[in-house]
């Protein structure tokens, strides 16, 4: 709606009969009760060839840099993992409207427990802040000074190094993700576990911890506060990383509840090698949705490091790398990790004697959320 308009949200109960499963072949979606969701704009409507390809990964019609053409297919996907059903009636120069079913449940709802808020625990250990907002650094001052916590503070990656290396014990370092400066949080933290190995390493930022991650900024297993946070969510953490003994058990991750849901899928450990950011994050969110573990990578030199210390069970690359072509990078991979399966996804064809000494499959670009998993379930 580039001049404005209307946006209309529906929420209904609904019927899908059997004539109207049959028309649309959906052996997926069973004929019965659902609640339907609907989204209506007033904007400029989809063409029908638009519509056809709505919920493909990366397809859109912005122009490049406003949009991945993650959104819709992202839907889709967590639509179908619910056992759902999601469905697009366009007219152009009228508007859209996108329809949701999701299973209707018969249970009867629960009323939510009501507990007791516990008063905060506290410790009166030293805590290292690091964050260049100086609201966000006061915040953070204050509560944990409230805690009873001692508190050191820095404004950057530099002066916390300079705090650490003075022989100052520090406990715990709280930092956020990103940081000014050419020195990134977690080089820093690297270098400040150096400085002094028994400390622990809290970071915190406005994503989640799965979009930290996946996205390539932290590795999988560290401790990550997400923001805002309360004084209660800041005590909890510290005395579950100061206290792990007295911690109760984590909860289990975004993957491991998807993998759950579902039941029949096998998570793999995913390298995707893609020299293009919006794919790279595109890719990311689609492995997250199947509850598959990934890692995103930009530069096979890269890839080549982090083979070494992390092991996959499956390589997703490009043809077209920058220094060397994913052709040879898959061969450099198999040759330390031989039981790495490799998937070639891209928009040019690879021909089987440019790869015939070694096994591989082909997903060309552009390709659908199950065409990706397809494509995921031929590999052992």
């Amino acid at each position: 709606m580039p001049d404005g308009g209307k946006l209309t949200l529906e929420l209904s109960n609904a019927m899908l009969d059997d004539r109207y499963v049959r028309s649309l072949s959906l052996s997926d979606v069973p004929a019965g009760q659902y609640v339907m969701l609907g989204v209506t704009d007033s904007g400029t409507g989809m063409a029908q060839d638009v519509i056809e390809r709505a919920f493909d990964p990366f397809f859109t019609t912005k122009p490049e840099g406003e949009g991945t053409g993650l959104g819709l297919s992202m839907a889709y996907g967590f639509v179908k993992q619910s056992g759902g059903h999601i469905r697009i009636y366009s007219e152009v120069g009228h508007g859209t409207t996108i329809r949701v079913y999701l299973p209707r449940s018969t249970v009867a709802a629960l009323e939510p427990v009501t507990r007791r808020t516990a008063t905060p625990v506290g410790g009166n250990e030293t805590v290292l802040v690091v964050e260049d907002d100086k609201k966000v650094q006061e915040t953070a001052i204050e509560m944990l000074s409230q805690l009873g916590y001692s508190v050191l503070k820095a404004d950057n990656a530099d002066q916390a190094l300079a705090v650490l290396s003075s022989g100052v014990h520090v406990d715990l370092l709280f930092t956020d993700v990103v940081m000014p400066g050419t020195l990134k949080s977690p080089e820093m933290a690297r270098r400040a576990i150096q400085l002094q190995p028994n400390l622990q390493v809290l970071f915190t930022s406005g994503y989640t911890q799965n979009a930290i991650v996946h996205g390539g900024r932290l590795d999988p297993g560290v401790e990550l506060l997400s923001k805002p946070y309360s004084r209660d969510d800041i005590a909890f953490k510290l005395r579950q990383m100061l206290d792990p003994a007295q911690a109760a058990p984590p909860c289990k991750s975004e993957e491991e509840q998807a993998q759950s849901s579902r039941g029949q899928v096998t998570t793999k450990r995913i390298l995707v090698v893609d020299d293009d950011g919006a794919t790279r994050e595109a890719v990311t969110e689609l492995l997250k949705m199947l509850g598959h573990r990934c890692e995103a990578i930009s530069s096979p030199r890269q890839a080549l490091e982090v083979v070494i210390r992390r092991n996959f069970d499956i390589l997703i690359t490009d043809l077209n790398l920058p220094g060397m072509s994913g052709i040879d990078l898959a061969r450099s991979i198999l040759a330390r990790c031989p039981k790495m399966h490799v998937i070639f996804s891209s928009g040019h064809m690879v021909l089987p004697e440019q790869a015939s000494d070694f096994t591989w499959r082909d997903l060309p670009k552009p390709y659908t959320l199950d065409q990706l998993e397809n494509a995921l379930r031929l590999v052992p």
